[in-house]
């Protein structure tokens, strides 16, 4: 059981790594490009990045984390997710506040799971399905290693004529909804001001709460 729940975070830490209401007619500006291709292209960027052996000498280390956050960066909608994990806390934040945020759950995120992306050792992915309702969408795959097999589901939705995530969901656990609950629970037992702290100390603890 241990292997296999191990397996999973590692497999959270690729999730991430292999990323990150819009209008009708986003939606439709969209359409000129399929969200499987994008989810795959943003996958395999990253794969190109942890198989070049140029880049893993550890002079390397800091230059192939910014490859991979710009690369992630691309095609993840960091404050989309953001707004989402606040849920209605982000509207009581005035503009500075906002982008305060993003910016610290951006670093925090890429902080819990560098050692989870890096720790990539030829994991497969399997394109299972996609499904899209208006401006969103969904991508379902299947992570693949020799010990076990993990259902990864992405979450993009239509903006400026493309797709961008804001969901993952490894396993049945939605990214957004386990930030959501713990974020929620830290503002509403102390504050607001006392989740920024955390953020910066990276003093929040690794919990799984189903998808929703």
């Amino acid at each position: 059981m241990l292997k296999i729940r191990t397996c999973i975070l590692k497999s959270t830490g690729l999730a991430v790594a292999f990323f990150a209401g819009a209008s009708l007619a986003d939606a439709r500006a969209a359409m000129t490009e399929s969200p499987t291709e994008v989810v795959r292209a943003t996958i395999n960027e990253v794969i190109r990045i942890l198989e070049d052996k140029r880049l893993q000498a550890a002079d390397q280390r800091a230059h192939r984390r910014r490859l991979l956050e710009d690369a992630i960066g691309r095609r993840f909608d960091y404050t989309e997710m953001a707004k989402r994990v606040l849920a209605a806390a982000w509207n009581t934040l005035n503009e500075a506040e906002r982008a305060e945020f993003v910016g610290l759950f951006r670093s925090f995120l890429s902080d819990r799971y560098a050692s989870k992306i890096e720790g990539y050792s030829g994991e497969q992915v399997a394109y299972l399905a996609e499904r899209r309702e208006g401006s969103f969408a969904e991508v379902r795959t299947k992570l693949i290693s020799s010990k076990v097999e993990v259902p990864v589901d992405y979450r993009l939705m239509a903006k400026d004529g493309k797709w961008y995530a804001y969901d993952i969901v490894v396993d049945g656990v939605s990214l957004v909804r386990n930030y959501r609950s713990q974020f929620a629970n830290i503002i509403r037992t102390s504050s607001y001001q006392e989740l920024v702290r955390k953020l910066r100390e990276r003093d929040i603890r690794e919990e799984r709460n189903p998808a929703g």
